[in-house]
């Protein structure tokens, strides 16, 4: 039996229905029934002609025991006295859509399913009216299988195709206008039939329905029984805005990561970056914390212009089995911008518009610009009550790096240089969000609020899980497997979140079947990964020429260790009091071998990193940055060459200009950052000069340094100045 058919009116394609289901007898749609999942609320079914509104909606009823309402049948022509189709001719496009969304305007009804026509969402107070009571869901069938569907039973017109328009491009222009409205989105595979998607339907809406199901803990939180009694349940809005737990530990949601089926992520392998993004983070954040529209504008704005490549994070082949996913097309060029030109767009959403707040922030080298471009993107109105003040090492990181930080600075964005390394300045900052006394005085005295944006806040980390799983789905794209091989993925690291993301994304579906984590001469990461034994005593930082990975003690590893470790908060609890105790701390045999069913790791020498970049310059005319570099040596020295490597390569090799010119052995590096860059361009590298990096060094402007010791009093006495003179005193 085919699965569609022709509908007599409108010539558009719905799907058969099973002859049990065709003798559901359609109930009045102004009868009033009493529906819990609906709450007296409505359901309205929205999506592109042909893709089984109406007959998906027959079956809601039933399920659910209410109403439905079919537009076209039980409104449009019950109102005109004639079908669609007659209408459509008698009156043309544009008159009809007006026509239509009168209608609809004039229509109203509660408890009920409702099936839009395609073109409803077009009009927009007739939409605008619709949804007031209502929750709508998205219908989300591929576009090609629409078109397909459409050749099969020879329409090839629909409402407001102009001349020379193809069907695919009006139904591409109308994908934008339906995410505007959703509230809820069904990813329809070509296999599915409606009783499925029907099923789907109930499903989303459920969740939509039920918030509590996606709370979120702390790290160090106890049983679930404990924690009910001692504090309020908290949701993915509340780890934005605290960002750290009051009990020092970071917030993950209760129930892990959602999984997403192998279907679901076959859907998106054509898909842009910003159509992957959405609907990957409509899944981790629930829609009563950011509304699915919200989280819709606030992706166009991050990843759109500001991005130097239309692909975003693009996946170029390298050599042999190596896959080199570029992270470094953002505004300030690391791969920091994924998650920080998303993040404070979410954050400000997310805070209570009645408090200010203070963004902290530690830097080892490429998070401090990120995060002070990214809220320096934000509204003029966000900008008067979110200010960022960020600590960096004085000595720990580029003349580069650090130009870029100071020339981010602005009215609300203020960085301090500490003479110290990043560890100090991670130190910190945990120390600082942990004293009541100063934090109670900040908010007594300028009703302020602190948080902050390095990857401890989950706003931070998520945003990283897509550009994983966009990296695999490419490599499909490009034939280089089918879904479902494996790969591993290849990562500098040496605070764990970049390398974290990598295994959310495996836990959401991505066949990874390695993280191989890089590390420099501090690789106290390694060392861990390799024994179980994490061990800081006697470890002293060393300047490297990868310094965004000097780090040794790595945050968010407490993340990934509360997920191996079955969510065992007492576990993770013991294992960072010992840590601070003594030192050291030896993780479980049992723990250990789930550790190293993930992760595999390594070192580079500075040695090896500079030769690194010179062999794959001479091999390929690319220039790996010096982070890359490492990865680049560990994969070559641990990877079994039996599936792809995806080498994350995490900032422009412009940033290290005198480390890539001693690498390539050019002897001038004495002259300016900016004449380094141009002697770089002068090879005709790849990837190509980054010319917002160029534009930075032209500028002038806020290079003002301010520096302090390495005093946890000294940097609160330089936070509260600048509190002071950005918000006003509370009288």
């Amino acid at each position: 039996m085919p699965l569609f058919s022709l509908h007599s009116t409108t010539g558009l394609l719905r799907p058969f229905m099973s002859k049990p289901l065709a003798r559901i007898k359609l109930q009045k749609f102004w009868k009033s029934t009493h529906n819990i999942l609906l709450e007296g609320k409505n359901l309205i079914l929205m999506g592109p002609p042909g893709s089984g509104k109406t007959s998906v909606g027959k079956i809601l009823g039933h399920k659910l025991d209410c109403p439905v309402v079919d537009v076209d049948d039980d409104v449009l022509e019950r109102k005109w006295n004639m079908s669609v189709s007659e209408k459509l001719q008698d009156v043309g496009d544009e008159q009809f859509l007006e026509e239509e969304g009168r209608a609809l305007l004039n229509f109203s009804t509660s408890g009920s399913v409702i099936s839009l026509t395609g073109s409803n969402p077009l009009h927009t107070s007739s939409m605008e009216h619709a949804r007031k009571n209502a929750i709508v869901v998205y219908l989300d069938v591929q576009t090609q299988d629409i078109i397909d569907r459409l050749e099969c039973m020879k329409v090839d017109r629909i409402v407001g195709q102009r001349s020379g328009a193809s069907i695919g491009d009006i139904l591409q222009k109308r994908k934008n206008i339906y995410k505007k409205w959703h509230d809820v989105r069904v990813l329809c595979q070509a296999g599915d039939d409606i009783e499925t998607v029907a099923d789907k339907v109930i499903d989303a809406v459920n969740r939509y329905q039920n918030q509590d199901s996606e709370a979120f803990l702390s790290t160090r939180s106890l049983s679930s029984d404990q924690r009910a009694r001692e504090c309020k349940t908290k949701y993915f809005s509340d780890a934005i805005v605290e960002g750290l737990a009051s009990d020092g530990g970071l917030y993950i949601p209760e129930e892990g990561m959602p999984k997403i089926a192998a279907g679901d992520w076959e859907r998106l392998i054509r898909a842009t970056y910003a159509e992957r993004a959405q609907v990957i983070l409509e899944r981790c954040i629930h829609p009563a914390d950011v509304p699915a529209v919200i989280l819709g504008e606030i992706i166009e704005k991050a990843y759109g212009e500001n991005f130097d490549c239309n692909k975003i994070a693009p996946v170029r082949h390298l050599v042999g089995n190596q896959f080199i996913l570029e992270l470094f097309h953002g505004p300030t060029a690391s791969f920091k911008d994924l998650a920080l030109q998303f993040m404070p767009h979410i954050f400000a959403y997310c805070i209570p518009k009645t408090c200010n707040y203070v963004i902290l922030v530690a830097t080892s080298g490429d998070t401090g610009s990120a995060v002070l471009d990214g809220f320096g993107s934000l509204s003029d109105i966000d900008k008067q009550r979110i200010a960022v003040f960020c600590l960096y090492p004085e000595n720990g990181i580029s003349p580069l790096q650090k130009y870029q930080i100071l020339v981010s600075q602005g009215q609300n964005r203020q960085a301090l240089g500490v003479k110290s390394d990043f560890d100090f300045c991670q130190t910190a900052i945990k120390e600082i969000f942990n004293n009541a006394d100063f934090t109670g005085f900040l908010t007594a005295e300028y009703g302020t609020i602190l948080s902050t944006a390095n990857s401890i806040n989950w706003g931070r980390l998520l945003p990283q899980v897509v550009y994983h799983a966009s990296s695999y789905l490419d490599l499909v794209s490009q034939g280089v497997i089918s879904f479902g091989s494996p790969v591993d993925v290849c990562i500098p690291t040496g605070n764990f979140g970049n390398a974290l993301a990598a295994v959310y994304a495996k836990q959401m579906g991505i066949p990874i079947r390695k993280i191989i984590c890089a590390s420099n001469q501090n690789h106290i990461l390694t060392d861990f990964i390799k024994t179980g034994h994490y061990d800081l005593r006697g470890r002293k930082l060393q300047l490297s020429y990868s310094p965004s990975i000097d780090i040794l003690k790595s945050s968010n590893l407490e993340r990934y260790l509360h997920l191996i470790s079955n969510g065992d908060g007492q576990l993770v609890k013991e294992f960072y009091r010992q840590l601070q105790n003594q030192g050291h701390c030896q993780l479980q045999d049992h723990i250990f071998q789930l550790l190293q069913q993930d992760l595999i790791s390594d070192w580079c020498s500075e040695k090896d990193c500079l030769a690194a970049i010179h062999s794959v310059h001479s091999a390929t005319g690319y220039i790996l940055d010096p982070h890359t570099a490492v990865a680049k040596v560990v994969a070559d020295r641990v990877q079994d060459r039996t599936c792809p490597v995806i080498i994350s390569s995490t900032a422009h090799y412009s940033k290290f200009a005198p480390v890539i010119l001693q690498a390539l052995k050019i002897e001038d590096l004495k002259r300016s950052p900016l004449s380094q860059l141009h002697i770089l361009d002068s090879f005709h590298p790849l990837p190509p000069s980054h010319k917002k990096l160029l534009n930075t060094l032209k500028m002038k402007d806020n290079t003002e340094s301010k520096v302090c010791e390495a005093d946890s009093d000294t940097v609160m006495g330089h936070m509260e100045s600048f509190v002071q003179n950005t918000f006003l005193k509370v009288f």
